[in-house]
């Protein structure tokens, strides 16, 4: 997103797979605890996995014993999201702290490259946590985007020079274009590296289990939304070094943690202008596919006009979820709808503000995973974003501001260069918290009702 970060065969399989029962938070079976591909759905202890997912990056801060992180707020949070029936969780396993205006820190990673002893620890809490509660997460190596210091920031540490979101002097699409340089830099692919072999080589000092050992582990994604360029020429200039990062990081994720998935974190054709030929060629070693679907930050609806632009939305939204389906069918492998916003009536953020066109949408997405569950299509699944919980802006222009994170208390998923309230979704929120709830519970539609274990 460009303000904020920005088959039959294998349907047939799952299917059949489907017929078996359908796996649920803490009910999973001792053997094969790890998620398998299957076709083009998931299972995890040989039955199908269905993933209702929230995007929560900051779990990891969170779960810092350091002044910003606030572990007891990390299990409050947890404990809400598993009563909701959410059992799968996207959050960051990278931050590259340097010179860009909006990256957050602290990172795991500092400016001079050393590592935050206190934030790995901190992902150790949070994984325990998780693990404690049947639940899984996607881990994100890294980001195309400016607001965790990503890919610019590692370009930066290689060749000593960046450039920042949204500056005037180089207004879209040069920064996607410039990031996109990463995949033919070997310096900072080298970094890349560097942290990914870090991570799968880490021991959880929480638990004692090796995280290339982890059936908490749903998948290691290559980063939040990479892409290969933001214009037409970038994205076939880049195109042959993209695809190379891709195969040789999945190839090494595979070797180092082979029961864990590989996903990409692409939001779909958005990431490649449309080009559907990038999306297949982008997954042919992936494990599943994603999609993102911003309308606002995509320009299908307006802030001040949601009921007015919702017949757009509508319409947009269904035929980029229906080409994704077919692109998954292609590919013969699932597809999970792992990122979707929508902002509260009126483009608010206070938590007391409506979410009535905010729950329509939710309703659109939940609607399109429960049909591919019904039917045995390739949706296995999706994930909003993002979780804000109990977390509240700090002050009346709901900005956050150097010190916020102090006590761990204002974190939350509008990360801290954007609003705070702008997408998330807070504890107070009861409405769209029981429709959560509600799409949960459905998550057995298509299985036997003797098959399926509430």
């Amino acid at each position: 997103m460009i303000d904020r970060r920005a088959a039959i065969a294998g349907a047939a399989a799952a299917g059949a797979a489907a017929l078996a029962a359908c796996a649920t938070p803490g009910t999973m079976p001792a053997v094969d605890r790890f998620v398998r591909r299957a076709g083009t759905g998931f299972l995890r202890g040989g039955k199908p996995y269905r993933v209702v997912g929230a995007n929560a990056w900051y779990a990891a801060w969170l779960g810092a014993d350091a002044p910003y992180g606030n572990r007891a707020r990390l299990v409050r949070e947890l404990d809400r999201l598993a009563a909701l029936g959410v059992d799968n969780l996207r959050i960051m396993a990278a931050g590259e702290e340097g010179p860009l205006r909006n990256s957050i820190k602290p990172g795991f990673t500092r400016q001079d490259g050393s590592r935050n002893a206190e934030l790995f620890a901190g992902l150790d809490f949070a994984m325990a946590e998780i693990a404690r509660r049947g639940m899984t997460a996607v881990l994100v190596l890294s980001n195309f985007w400016e607001w965790s210091g990503g890919l610019q920031t590692l370009l930066w540490r290689s060749r000593g020079r960046y450039m920042d979101m949204g500056d005037p002097a180089h207004p879209w699409p040069a920064f996607a274009d410039s990031t996109a340089e990463f995949y033919a830099d070997a310096g900072a692919r080298a970094l890349y590296a560097e942290h990914l072999e870090r991570l799968l080589a880490r021991i959880n000092t929480i638990t004692g289990t090796p995280y290339a050992r982890d059936p908490a582990v749903f998948a290691w994604q290559l980063a939040n939304e990479p892409r290969p360029g933001g214009s037409d020429a970038a994205i076939a200039r880049n195109a042959p070094a993209y695809y190379d990062w891709i195969d040789t990081s999945a190839a090494r994720l595979r070797a180092l943690a082979p029961d864990h998935l590989v996903s990409l974190g692409q939001e779909g054709t958005h990431a490649a202008n449309g080009q559907e030929p990038v999306v297949l060629r982008a997954h042919a070693n992936i494990d599943y596919l994603t999609a993102h679907i911003w309308p606002l930050v995509w320009g299908w609806a307006k802030g001040n006009d949601l009921a007015g632009t919702w017949a757009n939305v509508e319409t947009r939204t269904r035929a980029y979820v229906t080409m994704h389906e077919r692109l998954a069918r292609e590919l013969g492998k699932p597809l999970v709808i792992e990122e979707f916003g929508f902002p509260r009536d009126g483009e608010a953020h206070a938590p007391g503000a409506t979410t009535e066109w905010r729950r329509r949408f939710y309703r659109l997405i939940h609607e399109a995973v429960e049909d591919s569950w019904r039917s045995g299509g390739p949706v296995a699944g999706s994930a909003f974003w993002a979780w804000n919980g109990e977390a509240r802006a700090a002050h009346p222009d709901a900005r956050f501001r150097k010190g916020d994170n102090a006590g761990g208390g204002a974190y939350m998923g509008d990360p801290p260069h954007e609003p705070q309230g702008w997408f998330g979704i807070f504890d107070s929120d009861a409405a769209m918290l029981d429709d959560i709830r509600a799409h949960a519970a459905r998550r057995c539609l298509g299985l036997s009702a003797t098959a399926c274990r509430p």
